[in-house]
């Protein structure tokens, strides 16, 4: 790919694909009722026993009242599609470790849409950086490793369009949708376009975040530039480049939730009870 470099992962393209696959076993297991899905099956009404219905769905109550055998009705399942809105813009594969937060996002998405397949939930992808990036949902396993793998391959120059993609998205969509956005959030314009997108669709944000983000302790004062806008600032070893306090009551105010993701630490299990507590609580089935 001209103009590209090779992804920050020491993983190879059969590695990478088997770490997913039991990414997306951890999130999936030992949940019955998916985090990835609307409503599940539904009761709506009892009608006439015809031949050839299933015994097992005799509605009994009815059928003792009327002296007629009467089977349930249940709605379908409903399944959200999913849209994972996949930051590559030059903040996210600058870092201390040696797992960016750019590798991190892919490994995280792979298994997300693996998971969503896993209960025949569509997935689709839009990137938010500079590139023009995007693939409509499908339910094709195939599809989202070739999509995976071509995002595997990244650039130094690219700014977010996180804001602009976010309104492109939420002017095109005709139904319901879980997003997911896989970003570090370095850009001041995203929150509005999420809450226009939190009106009609379940909102997700996984924020991806270096250590050296976090504090950089003993450092002292110190000039640095922002990776993505270039723009010159000072700080010193207590601070934090983002202000979370504020972001946090931003996204609150827009109706979406956020799981924070440390390049350094372990996420997995942590991810899964995320959205099975989401699951949970209803949200996604509304």
């Amino acid at each position: 790919m001209e103009g590209f470099l090779d992804v920050l992962d020491p993983l190879d393209s059969r590695q990478f694909a088997i770490a997913i696959k039991r990414l997306a076993d951890c999130l999936s297991f030992g949940s019955d009722r998916s985090p990835f899905l609307g409503s599940g099956v539904e009761y709506v009404q009892s009608r006439h026993y015809q031949p050839g219905d299933p015994v097992r769905a005799i509605d009994w109550r009815v059928t003792a009242r009327t002296g007629k055998p009467h089977i349930k009705e249940y709605e379908a399942p409903k399944r959200l599609p999913c849209w994972l809105l996949i930051d590559t813009s030059a903040s996210m594969v600058t870092g201390s470790q040696p797992k960016t937060k750019y590798a991190q996002a892919l490994h995280i998405a792979g298994g997300l849409a693996y998971a969503c397949l896993d209960r025949m939930s569509p997935v689709g992808v839009l990137g938010i950086g500079e590139r023009a990036f995007r693939v409509e949902p499908s339910l094709s396993r195939q599809q989202v490793l070739e999509w995976l793998l071509r995002l595997r391959h990244y650039r130094y120059d690219e700014g977010t369009s996180l804001g602009r993609r976010a309104s492109e998205l939420a002017a095109r969509l005709n139904s319901r949708a879980l997003i997911i956005v896989l970003s570090d959030l370095h850009t001041g314009d995203g929150i509005a376009p999420l809450k226009q997108l939190g009106q009609k669709n379940d909102v997700v944000v996984v924020q991806l975040r270096d250590p050296a983000e976090r504090s950089l302790r003993g450092s002292g004062i110190f000039r640095a530039r922002e990776a993505e806008t270039g723009r010159d600032f000072v700080t010193h070893g207590r601070a934090r480049f983002l202000d979370d306090t504020e972001l946090q009551r931003d996204l609150k105010r827009a109706g979406v939730d956020r799981f924070v993701v440390d390049t350094d630490q372990p996420f997995a299990h942590r991810l899964r009870h995320f959205f099975l507590s989401r699951a949970l609580l209803g949200k996604g089935a509304r």
